[in-house]
């Protein structure tokens, strides 16, 4: 099998949305000191804590190799993005979400949107090529070039074969571990993170993962690989959130519910060779770090010694 369970290699890697593995640890009434205090232990290694909340690129220069050609490691440990700076705000503000799978069409499309504008003025300040992801939000079943949908924990992915994304408008919530649909932080960083991905496929930092993952002769080698990739997303969409934050806006109750929801989705206690995506600790610790800072030199896991990305 192919890594993330696809049929073959030809088909291309998926990049998955990982389900809630467990309830959230959630505090009630949490704020504050409290909320401090949960983030304290997310990372070891790291400085976490709560921020504050709030508040033409025509003729650009080809952004990489040729598709096919072997990519440098400095695509992903050098790469022009990190010199970018912080995420420039676009004033995203995105609609409530109701029940029914129009609303959250609306929701994920207004999100998405934004996302575009964000990334690809973040490209433009080093002149490099951006062409959006294309999008596909789903309510019935589907094939795409990684594979057909739904499939366990992959409600939401990005495939690179075809530069898409796809979730599912029904099977995000049925997965969700019971989340309400008010809070909307969680399934917009669920979005943010499929979109990531395909960041990281434009700079060419996708490729090397998956060249590397493709090179690695264990299986601990390879899932450390697929961490590095997943927890780079996790950062990404933790910077688009902070930039964000004043207008979505993230208050207090969207960061707690989202920090809860993705500290659940840890693997620390799957099998070695099932660990791809990173432990509870780490992928919701690479979120904090991209909220707080935005800059997208901070979202360098490939530098990171290997206790960040377990």
């Amino acid at each position: 099998m192919a890594p993330h369970g696809l049929p073959d290699r030809a088909a291309g890697t998926v990049y998955r949305y990982e389900p809630r593995r467990r309830p959230p640890r959630r505090a009630a009434g949490a704020a504050g000191a409290g909320i401090l205090g949960g983030l304290a232990a997310l990372v070891v290694g790291m400085v976490l804590g709560f921020a504050a909340f709030g508040g033409d690129d025509g003729g650009l220069a080809a952004s990489g190799p040729r598709p096919g050609s072997p990519v440098d490691r400095k695509a992903a440990t050098e790469s022009p993005l990190y010199g970018t700076g912080a995420l420039t705000p676009v004033k995203c503000r995105v609609p409530a979400i109701q029940s029914g799978s129009d609303s959250m069409r609306r929701f994920m499309d207004v999100l998405t949107d934004c996302l575009d504008s964000s990334w690809r003025g973040q490209f433009g300040k080093v002149r490099m090529n951006y062409d959006p992801p294309k999008r596909v939000f789903w309510d019935a079943p589907g094939r795409s070039p990684c594979g057909t949908y739904p499939s366990p924990g992959a409600s939401a992915f990005y495939c690179p074969a075809n530069n898409t994304m796809y979730v599912g408008l029904q099977h995000i919530v049925d997965t969700s571990g019971g989340e309400p649909l008010s809070n909307y932080a969680v399934f917009a960083r669920v979005v943010a993170h499929e979109y990531a991905h395909h960041v990281q496929d434009r700079a060419d930092i996708l490729r090397y993962g998956q060249q590397q993952m493709e090179r690695a002769q264990a299986p601990a080698s390879r899932n450390e690989t697929s961490r590095r990739i997943e927890l780079q997303a996790q950062c990404f969409a933790g910077a688009f959130l902070g930039a964000e934050r004043r207008t979505l806006p993230m208050t207090r109750q969207q960061y707690d519910a989202l920090l809860a929801d993705v500290r659940g989705r840890g693997d620390e206690l799957q099998p070695v060779d099932k660990r791809d995506h990173g432990s509870g600790r780490n992928y919701a610790g690479w979120v904090v770090k991209g909220y707080r800072d935005q800059r997208i030199a901070v979202c360098n896991t490939w530098t990171a010694p290997s206790g960040e990305v377990d």
